[in-house]
């Protein structure tokens, strides 16, 4: 089993920048693809982004690409999502996700495991 809690949500200024954590404990470890996905009211789950175990590939959704950055630090057990000129519509609570099986996958249901969210508010 892997647990997954995430932080680093708040309320931010459109053009503004947040980073997000994820900090995994139980069966840990590099061989875990993780990803970050985001719901916003009344809209489904959509990828954001993923990162392989060793950190060295990374997927993003193609509308994202450019203003977020997903990154790991295995030794902290720590995934992370740098979000940089933030959008109102990038306002959802967030989900840090991680698979052991499929790689880097941008269907949710490819996830094993799921974090409680984040909600990232951006005004305008």
């Amino acid at each position: 089993q892997v647990q997954l809690v995430e932080s680093g949500g708040g309320l931010v200024q459109a053009g503004g920048s947040l980073r997000l954590s994820c900090a995994a404990s139980g069966r840990t470890g590099s061989t875990y693809t993780m990803g970050w996905f985001r719901q916003a009211p009344g809209k489904e789950r959509e990828f954001v982004a993923a990162i392989s175990g060793s950190g060295i590939n990374t997927y993003y959704a193609a509308s994202l690409k450019g203003r977020f950055t997903i990154t790991r630090d295995n030794s902290k057990n720590t995934v992370y999502l740098q979000m940089n000129s933030l959008k109102p519509e990038d306002t959802a609570v967030y989900y840090c996700a991680g698979n052991s099986r499929r790689g880097l996958v941008a269907s949710s249901t490819s996830y094993e495991y799921w974090g409680q969210g984040t909600q990232v508010t951006v005004s305008s």
